[in-house]
């Protein structure tokens, strides 16, 4: 299915407006860091086209990450809009344009939000049966644009989740060590939080979906040029992921990294 500008812009203020009418306790949740949770927040026929389109990880495009402990996983490679699916590049751009940007600052509290037109580490997620994410944070840099990272997006498009299948993503205190919320991937939801150096989260058990069927989902990163809040700073250096099971450090067992 292919949708006209009109059409994506009459996308983009529903998605924009279901953004803006977030209800705190409800949609909105402040503790133990910002993070939105919004159902149907696509129009159904958009939701659809890119379930549709949604790549097999046979296909080209994927990479794997199979640290047993902290995460297996695959994500694809985009370097542009242009490597993104048909039907899926509709989606983000409606998640990294202005009006959508203006409504996150507007909710989340965060001005000057930008998207990340490199995609890096951003794109595609797919986890299969007996896949794993473990409590980290999140890097807190951007080489290509020296920006600060504040917000992380995710769309979940999992039709007939059910409670036995696992993959919730987890909401975690601020040592990364209680899991507060967990938050079931459902079709056409939109997840929205505080990438800080507190916000911890993850899947840290193995997903138990059915052999065969993926867990996905969109992922997208936003960035200010304007620093952390200082009350949101652990590692003042630039960092990659830092996790828990791995005492706060890296994969490559450092609490910061180089950067240019």
């Amino acid at each position: 299915m292919t949708f006209n500008q009109q059409q994506l812009k009459q996308f983009s203020e529903l998605a924009c407006n279901r953004l803006t009418a977030a209800r705190e306790g409800i949609d909105y949740f402040a503790a133990p860091f910002k993070h939105v949770v919004i159902d149907d927040f696509f129009p159904q026929e958009l939701a659809d086209e890119c379930l549709r389109r949604f790549p097999a990880i046979t296909e080209l495009g994927w990479e794997s990450a199979n640290d047993a402990d902290i995460e297996i996983k695959y994500r694809t490679v985009w370097r542009s809009e242009f490597d993104i699916p048909e039907g899926i590049v509709d989606a983000v751009r409606i998640l990294n344009s202005a009006p959508f940007l203006q409504a996150m600052s507007r909710v989340m509290g965060i001005e000057k939000i930008m998207p990340d037109p490199y995609f890096t580490g951003g794109g595609l997620n797919v986890t299969m049966r007996g896949g794993l994410l473990d409590v980290h944070v999140d890097g807190n840099y951007h080489d290509a644009s020296g920006l600060n990272r504040r917000l992380n997006a995710l769309v979940y498009l999992n039709p007939e989740w059910q409670d036995n299948w696992g993959g919730e993503f987890g909401v975690y205190d601020e040592n990364g060590e209680t899991c507060l919320k967990k938050v079931a991937p459902l079709f056409n939801r939109l997840v929205i939080f505080d990438s800080h150096d507190k916000s911890f989260h993850g899947l840290p058990d193995p997903v138990n979906f059915p052999e065969g069927v993926p867990r996905r989902s969109i992922l997208l990163y936003y960035y200010t040029k304007e620093g952390r809040p200082g009350e949101q700073v652990v590692v003042e250096s630039p960092h990659s992921a830092l996790w828990k099971k791995r005492d706060l450090l890296d994969k490559r067992g450092n609490r910061e990294r180089n950067y240019y």
